[in-house]
């Protein structure tokens, strides 16, 4: 080697060598990693979280009071074959106590005593039990003219759920079903007999739950109603008799009495647990008879008998109605106050254990999959919600993955994707996205939910809905959340890599939310990871309009913020944190902006432009002069690290070059610091630097090489590496050479030959040009290397026998042998022919002198 070769090598534009192969083992040029963004779980369960950019009244609640007239008794109905005409009704104001008496009178088919005898006798008495009264206890609220009580932040949704219960009475009036041959009226004509008995078979519901008194309260006012025509009467029965002929047969009739109608005896219970009990059985029974659904003849009886139970405020019996009721296939006002439900019972996670062991979450899956996205979507946003909670549980989320909510919710992304922003459900359905991507969020955390989202081609719908959602900080910052996690895996980066789209989405978003810094922080960490593994991921992020100038606006952006809290801490008598270990804000966002900037310069053209922008060296620069690496230590080791890179860049007009001195004078501030991961950069630094002049002199000056030659002694190989590139460059000078044996460094270079070298052959290699150097005008062996020798031409010869030192690097395969072939055994073998002849030479002159 006749001329020293400087530690570093400038890429230049040909085919790649088999040396330059093996150097991407162990580049000179290095990409940074950092820690993901931290996301603190909320403090309670939402719909929107404590950091919402909507504003209260501009968003639906998450608390509000549910009653049974939130719920529509007239879409209870099944389908009905006939219409039914309105009876002719006329009210007649009492006068006297004797007009009351004969007043009240009702039609009464004729009643056959054979078909009132096949009543169970467990029916009569719970009819007998319904016409004196409530058949709940009196502590339950009555359905008395409640409205739903909404959380006072948010009034606008009030009217979707007003109702009355005298509605609710008097269509129960008006569609009572009655047959003229199975089931018989028995209407008490006398006033003054104490009750009203009612035997309905089959129609007990329907009287179940009628407010107590109601006829009462009607006499109190003097209302009654006039008796219709018999005629009309008759029609009516007759049209429901063939409906109930068609659409119940006797075996559903017969279980309906055997299993159903016990269950609802239950149901009149004022304890809590055996409610429970009891609405486990009526699921169970339902099931089992085929019920469940849309198709079943009394299931609107059945559904107002659960409506009322909502009534009472237990999260265990809402939980058992909730599943119910949507079991049911209700739809409507009945479909959205389900999902508040369960919503409701969702909210709370002390319920998660019960939810865990019950089927709700099949239920709510279920609406999601079927339930129309435009008619129902604010059903769909409790459902979401709910769902949303249950996926914070880890049982849960497991349970979720394993039933396909993945595939459902993309799905319903597509759905969502599709409408555009002029349709009038444009803004209601972010809110749903909003629950949709927060519980995609959570599902991410799972590697089976990874394998599906990138099978899926999720990317590109995640992707159109940031773009479409631009200005809804919610959901933007979900997303990013979503890509933010999963950008960490190889499998999931490249394929957001793939999507050439991405890099402009992400720049709109740093541009239009420059000082969200929650969601400037996630972008960025995105974009380390798409530069830190991809190399045309580099390029094409370089090559979009704008893409620097925004890196740098944030950079100035968040250094000023920087410097404001440091000011902040130091007019308060605090020249430091309270917590160095913990980046600031600010802090992070300039970690992750440099991991960035380092990671583009790993691309040769990308990394010599950004070694000419002065802007960007400028910046790097002023993070080594004003923040201690004490406070900082990752932003500090990032900036050292990126101006390293960019160094290795000789290019005209290099910023690097013209600050070099600058940069040296920041380096030495870094390297006299107690921490070894900022020497050890500090030292890198000065690897590439000590390739000039000034540089060099500078290094002497200062008597950093001593610092250097010390380093060698630390037994670390990444440490003695560094410490051996500044040397190489240093023993280039000839005047420079003897300050090598001068610190003792050639002994500890031979040291770490011996160390380090057999297992890795380029800190070896790195050796022997150093010591190729040095020696370059030698006379004699001894006298060059001293006692150290002999261990030299030993640690030469072994690591030149090719089975002895390719022995080492059995588990790197090829690159280990070609960096031998390539690399080491040039160098080797002269440096070794070198010391052997001038060790010949004066043996031999010792010889002749004798």
């Amino acid at each position: 080697m006749e001329k020293p070769e400087p530690f570093y090598r400038l890429s230049v534009s040909k085919q790649k060598t088999s040396s330059e192969i093996i150097n991407e083992a162990k580049s000179v040029l290095r990409t940074l990693r950092t820690q993901r963004p931290f996301t603190p779980a909320e403090d309670q369960r939402k719909l929107f979280g404590s950091g919402s950019s909507r504003a209260p009244q501009n968003r639906p609640p998450s608390v509000f009071s549910l009653h049974a007239s939130s719920f529509d008794l007239a879409e209870s109905r099944p389908a009905s074959g006939v219409r039914l005409s309105p009876l002719d009704y006329k009210p007649i104001l009492v006068i006297s106590s004797k007009d009351e008496d004969s007043s009240v009178s009702l039609p009464k088919p004729a009643v056959d005593a054979a078909e009132v005898r096949k009543v169970s006798d467990a029916r009569a008495q719970l009819f007998r039990r319904t016409s004196q009264g409530d058949a709940f206890p009196a502590k339950m609220a009555p359905l008395d003219h409640h409205e739903e009580k909404l959380d006072c932040e948010e009034p606008a949704m009030m009217s979707s759920l007003h109702g009355t219960n005298d509605n609710c009475l008097a269509e129960q009036r008006a569609y009572t079903p009655f047959n003229d041959k199975s089931e018989q009226l028995i209407c008490n004509e006398h006033s003054g007999k104490p009750e009203r008995e009612d035997v309905l078979k089959g129609t007990a519901g329907k009287h179940l739950f009628q407010l107590k008194g109601e006829s009462n309260q009607m006499k109190k006012h003097g209302i009654v109603a006039s008796q219709p025509s018999s005629i009309g009467w008759k029609r009516r029965l007759t049209g429901l008799e063939d409906d109930m002929r068609t659409d119940e047969s006797e075996e559903e009739k017969s279980f309906w009495h055997m299993k159903v109608l016990p269950i609802l005896h239950e149901l009149e219970s004022d304890n809590v647990e055996s409610l429970c009990w009891a609405c486990t059985k009526l699921y169970q029974v339902l099931n089992e008879g085929n019920m469940l659904g849309k198709r079943f003849k009394r299931r609107s009886m059945l559904l107002k008998t659960l409506y009322k139970l909502v009534e009472i405020d237990s999260d265990p019996l809402c939980l058992k109605l909730a599943k119910i009721i949507l079991s049911m296939k209700v739809d409507g006002k009945n479909l959205l106050g389900a999902c508040k439900l369960a919503f409701k019972v969702c909210r709370n996670g002390i319920n998660d254990y019960l939810i865990q062991n019950d089927t709700l979450l099949d239920c709510l899956l279920e609406v999601l999959r079927t339930e129309d996205l435009q008619k129902n979507n604010e059903a769909l946003l409790y459902c979401l919600g709910a769902i949303k909670f249950m996926s914070g549980n880890a049982v849960l989320l497991n349970e979720m993955v394993n039933k396909g909510a993945v595939e459902m919710l993309l799905q319903l992304m597509k759905q969502i994707n599709s409408i555009k922003e002029n349709d009038l459900h444009f803004s209601s359905l972010g809110h749903l996205l909003v629950q949709l991507t927060a519980t995609l969020r959570n599902l991410a955390d799972l590697p089976q939910t990874r394998c599906q989202l990138v099978c899926s081609g999720a990317v590109s719908e995640l992707c159109v809905a940031l773009e479409q959602r631009m200005n809804d900080k919610d959901v933007c910052t979900y997303i990013v959340r979503i890509f933010s996690k999963l950008s960490s895996y190889n499998d999931f980066c490249a394929a957001l890599a793939d999507c050439s789209r991405c890099y402009i989405l992400f720049l709109a978003l740093l541009n239009k939310h420059q000082k969200q810094q929650d969601l400037v922080i996630r972008i960025i960490f995105i974009l380390g990871n798409l530069t830190a593994k991809n190399n045309q991921a580099r390029e094409q992020f370089f090559k979009e309009e704008g893409s620097v100038n925004t890196l740098m606006s944030l950079f100035q952006t968040y250094h000023e913020l920087d410097l404001k809290e440091e000011k902040w801490y130091h007019e308060r008598g605090r020249e430091e944190k309270k917590n160095p270990q913990h980046p600031s804000k600010a802090e992070d966002v300039l970690i992750k902006l440099i991991r960035v900037l380092a990671n583009l310069s790993i691309h040769p053209s990308v990394g010599a432009a950004l070694a000419a922008a002065h802007h960007v060296v400028e910046l790097l620069v002023t993070v080594l002069e004003y923040k201690s690496i004490e406070v900082c230590e990752e932003l500090v080791i990032n900036a050292a690290t990126t101006i390293n890179n960019l160094s290795f860049y000789k290019v005209k007009s290099s910023a690097v070059q013209d600050k070099k001195l600058r940069i040296a004078e920041m380096l030495l501030k870094l390297l006299m610091s107690n921490n070894m991961d900022g020497v050890v950069e500090a030292v890198r630094v000065f690897g590439n630097l000590s390739q000039y002049h000034e540089i060099c002199d500078f290094i002497i000056q200062k008597k950093i090489h001593k610092f250097v030659i010390a380093l060698l002694d630390a037994k670390n190989q990444d440490v003695c590496f560094s410490a051996c590139g500044v040397l190489l460059n240093l023993t280039v000078d000839k005047d420079r050479r003897a300050l090598l044996m001068e610190e003792g460094g050639i002994g500890k270079l031979v040291d770490c030959l011996r160390d380090f070298g057999p297992a890795d052959l380029q800190l070896a290699c790195l050796i022997c040009k150093t010591l190729w150097n040095y020696s370059e005008n030698i006379t004699s062996a001894a006298s060059c290397f001293g006692e150290d020798t002999d261990t030299l031409l030993m640690l030469l010869t072994s690591l030149l026998d090719e089975e002895l030192a390719l022995g080492y690097g059995l588990d790197r395969g090829d690159h280990h042998k070609l960096y031998w072939e390539m690399e080491f055994k040039p160098v080797a073998e002269k440096l070794l022919e070198r010391i052997q002849t001038h060790r010949s030479s004066v043996s031999a002159a010792i010889i002749t002198a004798f």
